[in-house]
């Protein structure tokens, strides 16, 4: 399953007046990790994934990947000022991070990877099987059957989102080709880190509180919900993504690695560009390594050429990728609820605050239609399904 920093910790460290210091990040990352891990181990996360109604998981879903969405509007229209996190003045339509530029790999990845697969594909059936009579693209073969033409199928092997990436690389350089001069190969000298009892102070006050709710809601349960969606013959538990989460970063976070999670966002951009299996993660992890191994830190000053408008492209189809994951709420209450919880996480820009008001809307509703003792009755249903699910599992 995919991995990307937390961002919440992330957020907090480049953007705040007063910037984290390495051992705060670490602290921070520490602290989340170990309220993850806990609440895998006693199966606590399992029981809130149970109980968590679905109308809610979709609407967190849903703002998650509309925010990444808008985001990358902003990324490709204006100039960005990281170091700040504000936007600057619109992107010139020419030049080699022109607006024109960012159109065309827009274009490039809708022609390849058109809308996404679809629900035959997913559900692990033949791209060909029950294609309708009048599909576009599509041709009957000498036995009647209706398959797609072949150009679709060879622009479906097109990596784009790695052609992208590789023409960003190269535009990069392109920029400022002075940076080739100054590059210096090896990984990165080690130092050692010590934590005081003041970076666990202010990593966990200022960093962590914030990012623990966010981990359990966007890192943990809405990564099952959409592994699930998916990926339906392949069964990934709650707990299980819970204490994946607290163990790499209490592992990874000592020796000074960035805390990272699960997100719904990197799962719902990989799958969107091709990924289908654990190998797609292997592969980028095996590249990052062999490039931080040569490069170390220097690869940094490439990436920061990288062209900002060609990475806005990339994110807005992860982000339309995960907001697509909510197309199943069919009935009226529950896209109700879905779309209530979204607008407030939104507005406030805060997903535990849209998650708290889902809940709080989804019990008034539900108690409206049923009554009280029917709610209390099937919230001891999920308790009692739960037990016995943690112990199966």
């Amino acid at each position: 399953m995919p991995v990307q920093p937390m961002k919440a910790i992330a957020a907090v460290a480049i953007s705040e007046g007063k910037h984290l210091t390495i051992a705060e990040i670490m602290a921070a990352g520490i602290c989340t990790a170990g309220t993850l891990l806990g609440l895998g181990v006693t199966a606590l996360m399992g029981i809130m994934y149970r109980l968590i109604p679905l109308p809610v998981i979709r609407g967190v879903q849903l703002s998650q990947g509309l925010a990444f969405a808008f985001t990358a509007v902003k990324y490709t229209r204006k100039n960005q000022d990281f170091a700040k996190n504000k936007s600057g003045d619109a992107r010139p339509w020419l030049g080699l991070d022109g607006l024109l530029l960012a159109l065309i790999c827009l274009c490039f990845v809708v022609l390849v990877n058109g809308s996404g697969d679809d629900s035959r594909q997913r559900n692990g059936e033949s791209p060909e099987a029950s294609i309708p009579s009048n599909a576009v693209g599509t041709r009957k073969d000498a036995s009647g059957v209706r398959k797609p033409l072949r150009n679709l199928r060879i622009l479906n092997a097109i990596p784009s989102a790695l052609i992208v990436l590789v023409l960003g690389i190269v535009l990069a350089i392109l920029r400022k080709p002075d940076v080739l001069r100054h590059l210096k190969l090896g990984p990165s000298k080690p130092q050692l880190i010590r934590i005081s009892r003041h970076d666990w102070k202010t990593g966990f006050v200022r960093a962590a509180i914030p990012q623990i709710p966010l981990s359990i809601l966007n890192s943990v349960i809405a990564v099952c919900r959409l592994s699930t969606d998916l990926f339906p013959n392949k069964e990934v538990t709650a707990t299980s993504v819970s204490l994946s989460v607290g163990i790499m970063n209490l592992v990874g976070c000592w020796f000074g690695a960035m805390p990272i999670c699960h997100g719904a966002g990197g799962l719902a951009g990989q799958y969107k560009f091709g990924a289908r299996s654990g190998a797609s993660v292997v592969f980028l992890g095996t590249a990052k390594l062999v490039l931080g191994l040569i490069l170390g830190s220097q690869l940094v000053k490439i990436l920061s050429q990288f062209p900002i408008g060609m990475l806005g492209v990339l994110l807005l189809f992860s982000g339309i990728e995960l907001a697509m994951a909510c197309r199943d709420m069919k009935s009226k209450v529950d896209s109700f609820v879905m779309l209530m919880c979204a607008a407030v996480s939104l507005t406030g820009s805060s997903a535990a605050l849209g998650f708290g008001f889902g809940i709080v809307l989804y019990v008034i509703l539900r108690f409206r239609e049923k009554g009280f003792s029917d709610c209390v009755i099937n919230i001891f249903r999920a308790l009692l399904s739960t037990g016995k699910f943690s112990e199966e599992t």
